[in-house]
C-alpha cells in the first residue's frame, strides 16, 4: 500500500511539471509571435514613412512608459538586422517630479548596455505654476517637453527623435482635435517640427496598445508611472479613449478600419478650401470637357 501511495504521488508530480512545462512552452510561443508581430508593424511604418536612413543617430525618448521602453527594446531588435546602419540613444527628460525615482532609467539602461542621457530640466515647478487650479497640465507640460527635448536632438547631434506613440494614440489625437479644436488633423508617423530644425518620428504607430501592455508585462519593464498626468480627473483625452474601448468592444474592427481611414485621405471630398481648389472645378471641367472625344462626328 505504501508503495502504491508512493507511486501515485509521484505520476501526481510528474503531472504538474508536465503541465507546468507545456503552459510555459504555450506562453514562450505566444510572446514570440506578439514579438515578431510588433517587429513587423515597426518594421512597416519605419519603411512606409522612410522614418530611419543610413548613418542616422536616433534619439529614442524615454518616459519611463511601457510604450517607451517597448519602442526602444523593438528598435533594437531590428537595429541588429537592419538593411542600414543607425545608431541609437535613450534620452530621458527629469521633469522633477516629487518622488521620481531617479535611479530606475540608468540602473535599467545600464544594465542592457544602451548609450543614454538624462536631461533635468524642472518643469513640473513651472507647470504647477502656470496653471490655473483645476485646469490640465497637459497642453503646457507637453509643450515644454517637446521644446526640451527638441533642444538637447541637436546637442547631441540627432537626426531622428523617437516617441512611443501607437495607434491608439494617433485615434484619440484625431477625435481630440475634432472634437474640441474643430480641426481635422492628428499626430503624423514622421514630422518636420516648425523651425525645420528637427524630424520626429513614431515607430510604434501600427501597434495596437493592448499589444504594447502585454510586451511590457512579459518584458517587467520597471515602469515608472507618470503622477503628473495620472492623476489629474476628466481628462479629455481619458474620455475619448474609454469612448473608442467601447466602439471597439461591441464592433470588432473598427478602430483598425478608423486608423486605415487616417492613412487614406481624399482632400476633394472634404471642405478644406487650402487643401483642395474648389474653386478651380469649372475650368476643370472645361478642360476635361474640351478634350473628350465626340464619337457623333466620326
Amino acid at each position: 500500500m505504501q508503495d502504491a501511495v508512493m507511486f501515485d504521488s509521484h505520476t501526481d508530480r510528474n503531472t504538474r511539471e508536465g503541465g507546468v512545462q507545456k503552459n510555459a512552452a504555450k506562453a514562450k510561443r505566444e510572446f514570440n509571435k506578439l514579438q515578431k508581430r510588433l517587429r513587423r508593424q515597426v518594421g512597416n511604418a519605419i519603411i512606409d514613412y522612410d522614418m530611419i536612413r543610413e548613418g542616422d543617430k536616433v534619439m529614442v525618448c524615454l518616459s519611463g512608459g511601457k510604450d517607451s521602453y517597448t519602442m526602444l527594446e523593438i528598435l533594437r531588435n531590428l537595429q541588429r538586422n537592419a538593411p542600414v546602419d543607425f545608431s541609437l540613444v535613450a534620452v530621458n527628460l527629469d521633469q522633477k517630479q516629487p518622488g521620481f525615482p531617479e535611479h530606475v532609467l540608468p540602473e535599467y539602461l545600464e544594465g542592457i548596455g544602451v548609450d543614454y542621457h538624462i536631461l533635468e530640466r524642472d518643469t513640473y515647478s513651472v507647470v504647477k505654476e502656470k496653471t490655473p487650479e483645476g485646469k490640465t497640465t497637459c497642453s503646457l507640460c507637453s509643450r515644454l517637453r517637446r521644446g526640451s527635448l527638441y533642444g538637447y536632438a541637436e546637442e547631441i547631434g540627432a537626426t531622428k527623435i523617437a516617441l512611443g506613440h501607437h495607434r491608439e494614440d494617433i485615434l484619440e489625437t484625431l477625435f481630440l482635435n475634432m472634437f474640441f479644436g474643430g480641426s481635422l488633423k492628428s499626430m503624423p508617423p514622421k514630422l518636420l517640427s516648425d523651425d525645420g530644425k528637427n524630424i520626429v518620428i513614431r515607430p510604434l504607430a501600427y501597434c495596437r496598445e493592448a499589444d504594447i501592455a502585454e510586451f511590457s508585462r512579459c518584458m517587467e519593464f520597471p515602469i515608472i508611472p507618470c503622477n503628473l498626468c495620472g492623476s489629474q480627473p476628466n481628462l479629455q483625452r481619458q474620455v475619448v479613449k474609454e469612448m473608442l474601448a467601447d466602439w471597439e468592444a461591441r464592433h470588432p474592427g473598427r478602430l483598425e478600419s478608423m486608423f486605415k481611414a487616417v492613412t487614406n485621405v481624399a482632400p476633394s471630398q472634404l471642405a478644406d478650401r487650402e487643401l483642395f481648389d474648389f474653386a478651380g472645378l469649372e475650368e476643370k471641367q472645361a478642360r476635361m470637357q474640351a478634350s473628350r472625344i465626340d464619337f457623333t462626328e466620326l
